[in-house]
């Protein structure tokens, strides 16, 4: 089976046509500055070892996946003879709200129920959305499926995602904690389940940790805590976000400042973080070589960055009584062995013994960093979203016939 993963941003698609019983990709790539000039999109051909970048415009993601699908069934470099050969498409949606707690193929009903969810992520949703709409245009008859960001954190206890805010403002509004990056942390508490030897129960806390960054509890398999919120805002400290601020800061600064509305929020998303605290660059590596010469405030957002992670492994080691497994993904958790380090500095006490050496290398794929006595294990894992939303929709798909 062949499923074309996609993923729509805003301004930007990313594509992989994956084959969801072996893993193997045949072709993956971006297509970046989509309505904007300068758009291109970069196409790769793992097995042929072929890659290109395409300049074109890309009014619309209409035009784009036009463009991914003529690279896929190029006769020159395509990995397909036509777009027969795809199977289904598998969709990222960002954000499930509470209807979605789980993979669903598209259906007319199930598209209301986005458009009723795309107020709760109005960057994300509408982009999302516009794939599949076009996909469907473009791959009439093809089975859609929408895998969800939030699908699976559904299974938080209500005393875990509730805000203690008026009722109402549940049940009229649904303001609650949904978490986000839900396709990696299955993913990687997955393999980490695997990595443990399959134990019947478990404790594994993943820290998802790239410019965005998110970190979740997982006992027996199951979701039951993890740190964004309502929106991806809420948390650990992030490349350009704040992360958890108390509330009335943001009124104290919004009126001081004389703000709007929507320029808080972009102070708070765009300009904040280590970005905000460091004031040269939201990039971790940028931060860490500038910490590394001398320059106190790169040293402060290394601090703090660290600081947040490590209160939240604590917390959740407390909520699940234990850990049996702490996991590091995302591009700055599967390469900052500095960020590892300091985060798990002053964690012994839980049983934690990382082995600094190995700490310290690159090495592909996963890796164990703990030592052979450490109780608690140690795992950088790299993550594979498209992965799960190949193998999600494959599930979907086979069902249905």
């Amino acid at each position: 089976m062949k499923v074309l993963v996609i993923n729509c941003g805003s301004s930007s698609l990313k594509y992989q046509l994956i084959n969801p019983e072996s893993g193997e990709v045949f072709a993956i790539g971006l297509c970046e500055r989509i309505g904007i000039e300068g758009s291109k999109m970069d196409y790769e051909a793992p097995a042929n070892d072929f890659e290109i970048e395409i300049k074109e415009a890309m009014p619309t993601h209409k035009e784009a996946l036009n463009l991914v699908i003529k690279a896929i069934t190029s006769p020159e470099y395509g990995v397909i003879k036509s777009v027969e050969e795809v199977d289904a498409i598998g969709h990222r949606v960002v954000h499930g709200g509470e209807d979605f707690a789980g993979s669903v193929l598209i259906t007319d009903a199930v598209m209301d129920a986005l458009e009723t969810c795309s107020e709760l992520a109005p960057l994300h949703n509408p982009a999302n959305i516009i794939g599949i709409k076009t996909m469907e245009e473009l791959m009439p008859g093809k089975p859609n499926v929408g895998v969800f960001d939030t699908a699976f954190h559904q299974t938080m206890p209500k005393e875990a995602y509730m805000y203690a805010l008026p009722y109402e403002d549940y049940t009229e509004l649904k303001v609650r904690k949904y978490g986000f990056h839900g396709t990696s942390h299955k993913f990687v508490s997955g393999v980490a389940q695997e990595l443990l030897g399959n134990p019947e129960t478990s404790k594994i806390i993943v820290c998802h940790l790239g410019n965005g960054g998110s970190i979740s509890a997982v006992k027996d398999g199951k979701c039951i805590d993890t740190t964004m919120g309502l929106t991806p805002l809420q948390g650990i400290m992030m490349g350009t976000r704040c992360g958890d601020i108390d509330p009335a800061a943001v009124l104290f600064i919004k009126n001081k400042r004389g703000l709007t509305d929507k320029e808080m929020d972009s102070r708070m998303n765009k300009e904040s973080g280590i970005q905000g605290i460091f004031g040269e660059s939201s990039d971790c590596r940028d931060m860490e070589i500038a910490a590394a010469a001398g320059n106190e405030r790169a040293l402060l957002a290394a601090n703090m960055f660290s600081y947040k992670i490590r209160g939240y492994v604590g917390n959740y080691a407390a909520q699940m009584g234990g850990v049996d497994a702490i996991c590091f993904t995302g591009g700055i958790g599967e390469n900052s062995g500095k960020v590892r380090g300091e985060v798990l500095h002053g964690l012994e006490f839980m049983g934690v013994d990382l082995d600094a050496e190995i700490n310290s290398k690159r090495i592909k794929g996963n890796v164990e960093l703990s030592t052979a006595t450490s109780k608690v294990k140690v795992f950088k894992i790299p993550t594979n979203e498209e992965l799960v939303i190949a193998r999600d929709t494959f599930a979907i798909v086979k069902n249905m016939k």
